[in-house]
């Protein structure tokens, strides 16, 4: 059976989910180059993952999708809407997309990293933003549609679509547990040593820009945010579970690995 008719109930559930900010003009988001290679969809694994015929499972870049429920745990809020939102794009392309590879191809776990357009020349990473059924990741050196990628996240952030329903933005100090997040605090101290840049927000969280990040940041207005309020997102860690936390240091660290994930408000 074909992937279209086998998806033809989850493009009548993601129907649901296209909003009129997107009819309205989001399929200028990051448009397609020519010349993309085709690829078959064997199926979608998650919001922002999918199985080609080929045996590749392709990471889809700058989206980050809520996770599905793994080993007893539940699925996150959104989680099951993107991959059945996800499912209903690949179908509406006839299982046949374009692959734009990222300039780092592969990830930690040998799956490839690439942007994905349907059909119809739509970025699909954008479309999932523009719908808000992802958040924005920026992990260097695959950040060429940052800019565009922002604007499709801004757009479901100001009309308060899908994860952005509530507000999904975390205090520094109601961190708990690792996993991607993101979250706002006054900054309280800035510190550059040979460990890179250090963020601390309210003694609770630390972000990190790693020496080999730095030449992508402008440090001095890093050194400028102490005081100020920012956004940041990522992936926290937990660094007392590495042995390596010393007494008065935030238990938690977020890797910053590019600009667009440190916002300063206004």
């Amino acid at each position: 059976m074909g992937f279209s008719l086998l998806l033809k109930k989850a493009s009548l559930a993601g129907a649901f989910f296209v909003s009129a900010i997107w009819l309205s003009g989001a399929q200028a988001f990051c448009p397609a180059p020519e010349g993309l290679a085709s690829v078959a969809v064997e199926r979608v694994v998650d919001g922002d993952t999918l199985r080609l015929d080929d045996g590749r499972n392709v990471r889809m870049i700058g989206l980050n999708t809520p996770e599905l429920g793994k080993k007893g745990r539940s699925d996150e809020p959104f989680a099951v809407a993107a991959r059945k939102r996800l499912e209903a794009l690949v179908a509406a392309s006839d299982g046949q997309l374009g692959l734009l590879p990222g300039k780092e191809s592969k990830d930690r776990y040998g799956r490839t990293l690439a942007h994905v357009y349907g059909a119809d020349g739509a970025n699909l990473e954008a479309q999932m933003l523009a719908e808000g059924l992802g958040f924005l990741v920026a992990v260097a050196p695959n950040v060429d549609l940052v800019a565009c990628q922002q604007a499709a996240e801004r757009s479901a952030r100001q009309a308060g679509l899908g994860v952005w329903r509530q507000s999904p933005v975390l205090k520094a100090d109601q961190i708990s547990a690792s996993g991607f997040a993101v979250l706002s605090g006054r900054v309280s101290k800035v510190q550059r040593n040979r460990g890179g840049v250090w963020i601390e927000l309210q003694d609770s969280v630390v972000l990190r820009v790693a020496p080999n990040q730095l030449a992508r940041f402008d440090i001095a207005s890093l050194e400028r945010l102490e005081g100020k309020q920012v956004e940041a997102r990522g992936w926290v860690l937990d660094r007392s579970r590495r042995g390596g936390l010393k007494e008065g240091q935030p238990r938690w660290m977020l890797p910053l690995t590019d600009p667009a994930m440190l916002q300063a408000s206004q």
